[in-house]
């Protein structure tokens, strides 16, 4: 069997591990992280996406590498021009990658053919691959997953100028992100000056990620995303099916009003699973037999502890949004966003995995070096 190949990174010369063992603090974040994950894995899983597979033609970059770049760049919410001098300027971000003191990144290029290669062989399933990894990696280091789950769905700005956008279409141009779709961010009861109380609805132009969050765990275990405008109670089927798949010990789902379909709660039925979405007022307010049965799944322990979870998820939005740019899309086209919403759920779950079984923050001050 031919030996696979790839760049040589010089972690062994003096200018490798023995320096960033005086300077990289051992509760450093990035040393934490870089301890916790078998960072190897992912080279086996990625390397085959290859042509040449590592072992004909030139040699490339470790694709583990590649990957921890590019978290990189979703953890400090950096372009890929930006990741590249990052990674050049900062000792424990270079350390991370696994390159030496005295070697360059990769430039912002090779991320790009990198995301590229993945897309062409794989299209997206590969980056689901590797978000059940981290979750697969979790429950192997001991990571304790509750009975309950949460869904819900984000959105994110399309990188458009919507302004822009309209005198294009008025000169008979195509949109900017043809994928984008305008959708609800959210509705409220506001009161006008004559103290009549009126809905108002508030839209976006973008896309959504649709989430399933476990509650104790804290972690992101499904993702889908769709444009702006899709219902989300359409996705939570698949959202469960797929944690289904993972063997997770959830015996309980929970999500807004959004997701109260008939068919959803029968589809938690069917599945052995406890249902604990938010009903809507009318489900309660009939005034015939059939809000029986809603009336009674309203009293269960399941449904009541349910609906005091779902604040987590909404936390992990914000988590998102505030400090690995969820908010708005990195790049034009649905493809291209859910590699981002990949990346950042991956991001997300690797912080949390660190502070459980490490106890060390992202944000955890170090302690000073000698």
């Amino acid at each position: 069997m031919e030996t696979v190949r790839f760049i040589e990174r010089g972690t062994q010369s003096f200018y490798g591990y023995y320096l960033y063992d005086l300077i990289v603090p051992e509760d450093h974040f990035l040393r934490k992280l870089n301890a916790i994950i078998e960072w190897d894995r992912f080279t086996r899983k990625l390397i085959c996406l290859y042509k040449g597979e590592g072992v004909v033609g030139r040699p490339p970059f470790d694709p583990a590498m590649l990957l921890k770049v590019e978290l990189i760049a979703y953890l400090y919410n950096l372009s890929e021009r930006q990741v590249e001098v990052y990674i050049n300027e900062n000792l424990p971000a270079k350390y991370f990658v696994g390159l030496a003191v005295d070697q360059k990144a990769p430039d912002h290029s090779t991320l790009t053919v990198f995301r590229e290669r993945l897309i062409q062989r794989k299209k997206l399933k590969v980056f689901e691959e590797i978000l059940d990894e981290i979750v697969h990696l979790a429950l192997e280091r001991g990571v304790q997953f509750g009975a309950i789950q949460i869904v819900d769905s984000v959105h994110s700005i399309a990188n458009v100028n919507t302004a822009k956008d309209k005198k294009r279409a008025e000169k008979g141009k195509g949109p900017h992100d043809p994928d984008a779709r305008w959708g609800v961010k959210h509705t409220r009861k506001v009161k006008t000056p004559e103290e009549k109380e009126i809905e108002q609805t508030e839209y976006f132009f973008g896309y959504k990620a649709h989430v399933s969050l476990n509650s104790q765990a804290e972690l992101i275990t499904s993702l889908e995303v769709t444009s702006g405008e899709a219902w989300d109670g359409h996705h939570f089927c698949s959202l469960v099916a797929h944690d289904q798949q993972q063997k997770l010990p959830i015996d309980t789902y929970t999500a807004d009003k959004g997701y109260d379909d008939g068919n959803n709660h029968f589809y938690l039925e069917l599945k052995g699973l406890h249902s604990a979405i938010h009903l809507k007022g009318n489900r309660l307010g009939k005034k015939d037999n059939h809000k029986e049965i809603w009336v009674n799944l309203v009293k269960t322990p399941q449904y009541q502890q349910g609906l005091q979870e779902r604040y987590k998820i909404e936390r992990k939005f914000g988590e998102g949004k505030q400090s690995h740019g969820l908010g708005r899309c990195r790049y034009v086209g649905k493809i291209k966003f859910a590699i981002q919403a990949f990346f950042i759920a991956i991001v997300l779950n690797l912080k949390r995995m660190v502070k459980l079984l490490t106890g060390v923050g992202f944000k955890t001050p170090v302690a000073a070096t000698a």
